[in-house]
């Protein structure tokens, strides 16, 4: 399990948690490769369902970066990103997984640096809980 390297999703808004990621490559602040991130308007557009299927397709972790608290171009949709990843996190409780695989992130657009930390330590998280659930039960049932 020393070689698993995690696939890992992150929802970024667009407004600061991308600008961040953008001004970490600017920087040349590396963080991991593995980190695949998707751009969305807002992180209140990331519905519960989107974390879910991140997993369900393989993602052994998945976090939202959003803006800063009190800080969301669309007033409060941070905060509504929160709650889904709260819901998911108890969702994965309730199956046995680790809560963990899933986190709420937030970072003003200056915070490159902060970003490229944030990144490197869920990974190495993620690397410490080992492969998705799904994936490992997957490879087992063939």
């Amino acid at each position: 399990m020393s070689n698993f390297e995690p696939e890992i999703v992150a929802f970024c808004c667009h407004y600061c948690a991308y600008t961040a990621a953008d001004m970490a490559g600017t920087r040349r602040i590396s963080y991991p490769s593995n980190v695949k991130i998707i751009r969305v308007p807002c992180t209140g557009k990331v519905d519960a369902i989107h974390l879910m299927k991140a997993l369900e397709k393989g993602a052994d972790g998945v976090y939202v970066a959003g803006c800063l608290e009190g800080d969301c171009h669309f007033k409060n949709g941070n905060i509504r990103a929160a709650a889904h990843v709260e819901k998911i996190k108890k969702t994965l409780e309730d199956l046995g997984w680790e809560p963990e695989r899933v986190a709420m992130m937030n970072f003003s657009a200056a915070m490159g640096e902060k970003f490229a930390q944030a990144a490197e330590e869920f990974t190495e998280k993620i690397k410490a809980l080992g492969p998705n659930p799904a994936s490992q039960a997957t490879s087992q049932a063939v």
